[in-house]
């Protein structure tokens, strides 16, 4: 059996991108006076706080605020905002792991299909949504390659882009 050293590469490196991005947060910059930028950004009644209604405007935040809420008032302090953010940077790099993970095994289950010329079909992925591009010969390989993407486990949907050339 042949194995395909380009699948881990392509993880690590995914591992890798996703920690520099987390690293280079400007969210918990501190600024000179102890401040958080986006704390006070976020904070418009400026009681000190940060409540569900004054983070909605942050996708998928919710887990992440119940988690940092320690006391369960309802609101984050400056410490739990910090944590609140760690834990929210932390979710987001795990979707985009994951969809870089499910990008590779889309391209693996294209390359094992017979008959398909899977080096001209482009993947695409983002929040489990595949998007396939590209050229094929017929319309029996478009139904194949869409099939071999449906079949991949974690994928949500496929989306159609590919030219019958």
């Amino acid at each position: 059996m042949k194995f395909n050293r380009a699948l881990p590469r392509t993880a690590a490196m995914a591992l890798a991108v996703a920690g520099a991005l987390c690293a280079m947060n400007p969210a918990v910059a501190v600024d000179a006076q102890g401040g958080n930028p986006k704390f006070d950004r976020l904070d418009t009644n400026r009681d000190g706080f940060i409540s569900r209604a004054e983070t909605r405007e942050i996708r998928d935040y919710s887990k992440a605020f119940n988690e940092a809420d320690e006391n369960k008032d309802g609101k984050l302090d400056r410490s739990e905002f910090i944590k609140a953010e760690s834990i929210h940077d932390r979710i987001a790099t795990g979707k985009y792991v994951d969809d870089s993970l499910l990008t590779a095994k889309v391209k693996a289950a294209l390359l094992k299909e017979p008959a398909l010329k899977s080096l001209d079909v482009s993947v695409e992925t983002l929040r489990g949504e595949v998007l396939l591009s590209g050229f094929v010969t017929d319309l029996s390989q478009k139904e194949k390659a869409m099939k071999a993407a449906i079949s991949v486990n974690g994928v949500t949907a496929v989306k159609d882009a590919m030219v019958v050339r």
